[in-house]
C-alpha cells in the first residue's frame, strides 16, 4: 500500500477511535448484557451441560462463550453505522474527493471494529473467570487463535451487509437476524447436542458454530492450539468470502440513507 493510501486508512482509523471514545457506550453495553444474562441462565446452561454428560460443568463453560459468541455478531451494526453516519453527516462525498479508493474506505472502516470486538470478547471472558469461575481446561493461546479469525469474521458480515443494504433500516433488521439465527443454530445459546436433530447438517454453515467447536474444544476438552485450527481455518474461509462478497458489491458512489 502506497503512503497516501495509507494515510488515508489511518485517517478514517483516527476517527473511528475518537468517535468510540467520545462515546463509549455501545461498547459497554455490549460487554455488560451477556453478563447479565449469564447471572439468570447459568444454571439452565449447567443442566444442559450436566446432561450432555459434563457432570462437573457450572455452566459457565457453555454460557460465557455462547454469550460471547452472540453478543459479538450485535456488532455487526455498529460496522455498518460507521458508513452510514458519513452519509448522513454528507462527510461520505468528501472522503471519495479527496482521493480515498473503495479498498481503502472499507479498510479504513474494518481496523477500529475489529479492535472492538477483541476487546469485547477479551472482557467477557475475563469476567466470566472472575465473576462465574469459568475454568479453561486447555490453552489461552487456542482461545486467542480462534478468537482473531471470529471477530474478523464479525466485522466482514458487517461490511458485506453494508454493501447490499441501502438504508440503515434494512441493515439494523437484517444484522439483529443473522446475529439470532447465527445464535441458535451455531449452539451459542444451547450445546449443539441438545438442538433439534434438523440442525446438525445446517450449523458448519455459520460462522458461529465454527467459533462455539473452537473454544469449547479448548474450555471443555483442554485443547490447545493444534486442536482448533480447523475451527479456526473455517472462520477464515468465511472472512474471505465476506471481504470477496464486500469487494464485489460495494459501491462507493452509491448513496446510503439514514431513513427508510
Amino acid at each position: 500500500m502506497r503512503d497516501g493510501s495509507l494515510g488515508r486508512v489511518v485517517a478514517l482509523v483516527r476517527q473511528d477511535c475518537r468517535l468510540l471514545l467520545r462515546d463509549p457506550a455501545p461498547l459497554i453495553v455490549r460487554t455488560v448484557m451477556p453478563l447479565l444474562i449469564m447471572v439468570f441462565m447459568q444454571p439452565l446452561f449447567r443442566a444442559a451441560l450436566r446432561a450432555d454428560g459434563e457432570s462437573d460443568a457450572n455452566g459457565a463453560e457453555q454460557g460465557v462463550p455462547g454469550m460471547a459468541v452472540m453478543f459479538l455478531f450485535f456488532l455487526v451494526n455498529i460496522v455498518g453505522f460507521a458508513v452510514f453516519r458519513e452519509h448522513g453527516w454528507n462527510t461520505w462525498d468528501r472522503l471519495r474527493a479527496a482521493g480515498a479508493r473503495t479498498g481503502e474506505l472499507v479498510a479504513g472502516r474494518v481496523v477500529m471494529p475489529l479492535l472492538v470486538a477483541l476487546l469485547q470478547l477479551a472482557a467477557v471472558f475475563g469476567a466470566g473467570v472472575l465473576l462465574f469461575d469459568l475454568r479453561v481446561r486447555g490453552s489461552w493461546a487456542a482461545l486467542l487463535v480462534v478468537a482473531v479469525p471470529l471477530s474478523l469474521c464479525v466485522v466482514m458480515v458487517g461490511m458485506a451487509l453494508t454493501a447490499v443494504c441501502r438504508t440503515i433500516a434494512q441493515l439494523s433488521v437484517l444484522a439483529n437476524l443473522l446475529a439470532l439465527f447465527f445464535a441458535g443454530l451455531g449452539g451459542a445459546l444451547a450445546p449443539h447436542a441438545t438442538l433439534p436433530d434438523w440442525t446438525r447438517p445446517l450449523a458448519p454453515g455459520v460462522p458461529s458454530y465454527w467459533a462455539m467447536r473452537g473454544f469449547t474444544t479448548v474450555i471443555l476438552d483442554g485443547g490447545g492450539v493444534a486442536d482448533v485450527l480447523v475451527p479456526a481455518a473455517a472462520l477464515c474461509a468465511f472472512a474471505v468470502g465476506l471481504t470477496a462478497l464486500t469487494l464485489v458489491f460495494f459501491r462507493a458512489d452509491q448513496r446510503k440513507l439514514s431513513w427508510s
